[in-house]
């Protein structure tokens, strides 16, 4: 014979009452509704599942979260066309500044080569050949030799040159060569190099001197 212990009947009758109360208010959508109990001195906390899936809605936080990490890829998705962007225009800007650098470099040269004639007292000549320049000095003969000085030997182009083109001032065709004189004064002439779309002319002021400008 089982005798239960006093008390017991009525703690268990409380339980089960409490725990259909606590489904009703699950099932009815009433959170925090007071429903008649048996007993109303201890109330467990129960989690309802709001959805079939059994899944929590979502906190506002979470939402937030989940915004951030929207916005984080809007930033990296920026980032990433300012870089294409750069990476697109760095060659023109390159290809420009290094076409520049030659073309003083070549005046420099030409008026170097001015003063060295006037010390010869011998024409000096500068020519463009496939990838670069000489000067050229002209012999007892009359021929046209290159020089092989330090400072007038053969070059090649230090940019990426794609053409270059030679007139002297007041029009008429395209020459193959310039012709320093031994004189202070020469005819202007004008010395354009090209880098596919980007142009810059070395030009003589006769007296010689030699600036860059675009044509």
């Amino acid at each position: 014979m089982q005798i239960s212990a006093p008390g017991s009947s009525g703690a268990s009758s409380g339980g089960r009452a409490q725990a259909m109360a606590s489904k009703w208010r699950c099932a009815s959508g009433m959170r925090g509704a007071s429903v008649p109990t048996e007993s109303r001195r201890v109330r467990p906390r129960l989690q309802c599942n709001d959805d079939v899936g059994g899944r929590r809605p979502r906190s506002p936080l979470a939402r937030r979260e989940a915004g951030f990490t929207l916005l984080e890829m809007l930033v990296v998705l920026l980032i990433a066309g300012l870089l294409v962007a750069v990476v697109a225009l760095a060659p023109s800007r390159n290809r420009r500044t290094d076409l520049a650098e030659e073309a003083q470099r070549l005046a420099s040269l030409l008026e170097s080569a001015g003063d060295e004639a006037q010390v010869r007292s011998q024409a000096i000549a500068w020519q463009p050949v496939n990838g670069g320049y000489r000067f050229l000095q002209r012999t007892e003969s009359g021929a046209w030799t290159p020089m092989t000085d330090e400072l007038f030997r053969a070059r090649r182009w230090g940019a990426d040159v794609t053409g270059v083109s030679i007139r002297y001032t007041g029009g008429g065709e395209p020459v193959s060569r310039v012709v320093i004189g031994d004189e202070s004064i020469d005819v202007p002439v004008t010395i354009t190099l090209s880098s596919d779309a980007v142009q810059l002319a070395v030009m003589s002021t006769g007296i010689g001197n030699y600036v860059v400008r675009r044509p």
